[in-house]
């Protein structure tokens, strides 16, 4: 149904037409060529309107004498209802409703001249004709105006003005300016130029130029044929009312695609908003789920605490480890970062578009992440300590074990052949003087043996030790540990038994060689004294600091000193066994040349005293070397700690400007963004230097360096607070890109904003860049609102949809400005949906959507439009009111 301007009236109430139409013309229409012209003009005119009803007209005389579908005809073109029509085939019935019709026409303030009822019921033509033509004016052509003129002048102009750029048309009336067809093509091609190819067209041609243009405006335009070009070119004046009939329907057509397409691109705008939208929440989800799924997939890695049993392997996992701190994770903190900028961007986009707040999928949100970072990072926090705690453990270990070995295969050495000795039977053929050496020999023994009890002690220590640090060859450690404690059982015993049976013949014995004795008693603990001498000289060290190794040093330089003692000692014990061959020589003692006390020779004295001479030389080098070591290391934890001690208050300084910056706001958001992005630009500069930091730090790890006194920092404070800068860079970037959205989107200005900003800051008073509830409600409060639980958890709602706690600065200028809304988008995307149908009708066709949208667009529509369901409805109609408020959110899509 058309909607129809406010009517136009002159001084008399009636409508102020053109001075030569007030009158219908009888003569003129006793030209037949006129009168042929008008009846197919009216009549095309006519069923153009009627077929939007569902019917039409074939003789314009005959089909309107019943009256019934003139007032159809009044119905379609006004948008109103006229009165009920008269069912009844009689004439009183059929006058009746032609009554209805002339005074709906009169009602509209047009003067009808000798128009009567009758005339139209006998099919009177020329008054059919003059009440046509009546219409015309009254619907068609009054509501025309262009520059302050109206009606036929200002159609004349309308005309004027679109062909004015093309050759060979000058429009002056509506008869001989329209005969070549120019005119028409000229209109069609100014305002749908690809219909009509105007170079081509020639003056001299009139019935082609016509053709096309009847042709074109019919197929494209939707204008009925309601002239031949024969009936203009074979007349001398073609017929002014014809004319001008068919040109308003040009003007009525063009003028309503263009409010058409106005509004078909207000909807596109709308629908490509909204697609958009769609498309960031399928990212949004998409990207939270990798990284869930990243997570997911790390944690168990970096919760593996299964132990490797060699340095090696070890090294090789704490590598992995750099690899994935390296190369593993920092793409995924940037993927995190990018995921709550577009999570921002989107809510703040749904949010100016008036749509609710995206909720993402269950444990999917950016809180869920966080807890999920939270716990990645906890896993490798404790990864890193464990790892080092294990090269520790392994490094102790195989010191242990190195340790072990040498004690246990020195001891094994000594303890070789001493069971097989002791349980002899030599004491039962023995002379007097060999039991005395024999039990004189065994008290060497004795004391040999408990010399070397504080050996066997310390192997069980080692493998204790061993065992607690859980060394992987825990098994053959303890078996030959428990070898060698059962030997020395035996051997206990055995020393005992022997002694015994020593003492039982000591009675029968009187004599004893004193110095075989005494050389043994003095060799014994001195080549006790050598061997652990040599034991401590060969043995490995492990040292992490200056002090340490200055510590073995000194040490050594302590036992250097008593080398000259031990060598007065050996020269005496020497001096005993000089002693022995010069009286076994003096006296010619029956001797078998070997002390009967002890195994030692003076041979394996000088033999082991050359051996602790030569390894002292060997031990001063292996010193000088591990102090050039511990120096090295001392430079790298110097370097390190010069650099990482200037890197981390930098950041700290960085965070601190950045807070400023955005509690500040100094000058426009440009100019805190341009700031910003420079800031930017130098953090992101300052990058190679914690990359030589990370340098230095991997050669502080390669050296076994496990400390630093230099420096409080380390170089995980170091990675955790440069990452933490990106992300708070990044973040404040992306809120001041949103205020600007927010700002352009509600026509906010800069002093708004700062009064915004300055009422914000006064009441966020722990300075933490948001404000808590107990904070906003103070602030709600203070700007005249009374609030009641209710209210202000509603209000909560809005400004922290995510049920945070907080208030942010972006939340608070979304809900002031929202404060200040009116019309709802939903309303003007309606208005845009009713341009598109018929007028007045809640409801919209599939064709109509198509012919106006995009062919995409036109099909998300009516895949997501429901059925319209009115009692006013059409097969396939579809319901544009309730898909339009499900736009913004007001119902579900």
């Amino acid at each position: 149904m058309y909607n129809m301007d406010q009517d136009q009236y002159d001084g008399d109430g009636e409508i102020a037409y053109m001075h030569q139409e007030d009158d219908w013309d009888r003569d003129m229409l006793l030209d037949p060529a006129w009168e042929k012209q008008q009846r197919k003009t009216f009549t095309a005119w006519c069923n153009s309107h009627l077929r939007k009803a569902g019917t039409q007209i074939d003789n314009i005389e005959e089909d309107f004498r019943d009256g019934l579908k003139l007032m159809l005809l009044l119905e379609v073109i006004s948008g109103e209802r006229l009165a009920k029509p008269e069912r009844g085939k009689m004439r009183v019935h059929k006058i009746s409703n032609v009554n209805k019709a002339l005074n709906f026409i009169t009602g509209k303030g047009v003067k009808l001249v000798s128009i009567g009822a009758e005339e139209i019921v006998d099919g009177n033509a020329k008054m059919t004709l003059g009440m046509i033509w009546t219409i015309i004016l009254r619907f068609a052509i009054q509501d025309i105006s262009v520059e302050e003129t109206s009606a036929k002048e200002g159609l004349l102009l309308w005309c004027q003005r679109k062909t004015a750029p093309y050759k060979n048309v000058n429009i002056q009336n509506f008869h001989i300016s329209w005969k070549d067809g120019l005119g028409f093509c000229a209109l069609i091609h100014r305002h749908r130029p690809e219909l009509i190819d105007y170079a081509k067209l020639r003056k001299d041609d009139p019935m082609t130029n016509l053709n096309t243009a009847f042709d074109v405006a019919e197929k494209y335009l939707d204008i009925p044929k309601m002239l031949d070009a024969e009936d203009i070119v074979g007349t001398a004046r073609p017929d002014e009312k014809a004319i001008m009939t068919y040109v308003s329907s040009f003007y009525h057509a063009f003028s309503g695609a263009q409010k058409a397409e106005t509004a078909a691109n207000r909807i596109c705008k709308v629908l490509a908003v909204n697609q958009e939208n769609e498309q960031l929440m399928e990212d949004y989800e998409k990207l939270a789920s990798d990284l869930l799924e990243w997570i997911r997939r790390t944690i168990p890695w970096l919760e593996n605490r299964l132990p490797e049993n060699t340095m090696a392997a070890m090294q090789q996992k704490l590598e992995d480890f750099r690899d994935y701190r390296r190369l593993h994770k920092p793409p995924k903190v940037q993927e995190k970062c990018q995921l709550e900028i577009n999570f921002n961007t989107l809510q703040t986009k749904l949010r100016l578009s008036n749509r609710p707040a995206f909720m993402p999928s269950e444990g999917k949100m950016v809180s869920d992440i966080n807890n999920a970072w939270g716990g990645l990072e906890g896993a490798e926090k404790g990864y890193e300590e464990w790892l080092l705690n294990e090269i520790r453990r392994l490094e102790r270990l195989d010191h242990l074990a190195e340790k072990f070995r040498q004690k246990a295969t020195i001891h094994e050495a000594w303890t070789e052949g001493k069971e097989a000795m002791l349980q002899k039977h030599d004491y039962e053929t023995a002379s007097l003087s060999e039991i005395k050496a024999l039990l004189k020999k065994h008290e060497a023994f004795e004391s040999d043996l408990a010399a070397h009890q504080d050996r066997v002690e310390q192997i069980a220590a080692i493998a204790q030790e061993l065992n607690e640090l859980d060394y992987y060859d825990s098994p053959s450690v303890n078996a030959r540990c428990q070898n060698i404690c059962d030997q020395w059982d035996a051997l206990g015993a055995l020393t005992h038994k022997r002694s015994e049976a020593l003492q039982r013949t000591e009675k029968l014995l009187e004599t004893i060689d004193q110095l075989y004795l005494e050389f043994a008693k003095r060799a014994a603990p001195f080549n006790n004294w050598m061997e652990g001498a040599m034991e401590d000289l060969q043995d490995t060290f492990i040292v992490h600091t200056i002090e340490e190794i200055q510590g073995l040093s000194t040490a050594h330089e302590q036992f250097k000193a008593t080398l000259p003692e031990a060598d007065k000692e050996r020269q005496a014990i020497l001096g005993i066994h000089n002693e022995i061959a010069k009286i076994v020589q003096t006296y010619h003692v029956n001797m078998a040349g070997t002390n009967p006390y002890t195994t030692i020779n003076p041979q394996e004295v000088n033999a082991k005293w050359d051996k602790v001479r030569q390894l002292v030389p060997q031990r001063d080098q292996a010193l000088i070397e591990e102090h050039a070591r511990q120096q090295n290391n001392e430079r790298l934890r110097r370097q390190f700690a010069n650099q990482a001690n200037v890197i981390g208050p930098w950041i700290q300084t960085k965070m601190e400007e950045i807070g400023r910056i955005a509690m500040e706001m100094n000058g426009t958001l440009e100019d805190q963004l341009t700031h910003l992005r420079q800031y930017e630009k130098n953090i992101v500069n300052y990058k190679p230097k914690i990359d030589q930091l990370e340098g230095d730090h991997q050669l502080i790890q390669e050296a076994l360096i496990f400390d630093n006194k230099h420096t409080n920092y380390t170089m995980e404070h170091i990675r955790v607070g440069w990452e933490q800068l990106l992300t708070t860079i990044a973040r404040t970037i992306n809120e001041i890109e949103n205020q600007v959205l927010t700002r352009d989107a509600k026509g906010i200005s800069q002093e708004q904003l700062n009064e915004y900003r300055a009422s914000f800051n006064h009441f966020d008073r722990k300075r933490s860049g948001f404000m808590d509830a107990e904070d906003f409600k103070t602030c709600l409060i203070s700007i005249g609102y009374n609030l009641g639980e209710n209210e202000f958890s509603r209000i909560m709602s809005i400004v922290d949809p995510n049920r945070m706690g907080i208030v942010t600065f972006q939340g608070f200028i979304d809900f002031m400005s929202r404060e200040t809304a009116t019309r709802t988008p939903a309303d003007q995307v309606v208005a845009s949906f009713k341009v598109l149908g018929p007028v007045d009708n809640n409801y919209i066709l599939p064709d109509e959507l198509r012919r106006e949208l995009p062919p995409d667009q036109a099909d998300y529509c009516i895949a997501r439009m429901a059925p319209y369901s009115g009692p006013d409805g059409v097969p396939g109609a579809l319901d544009y009111m309730s898909f339009s408020t499900a736009l913004y959110g007001e119902s579900d899509l």
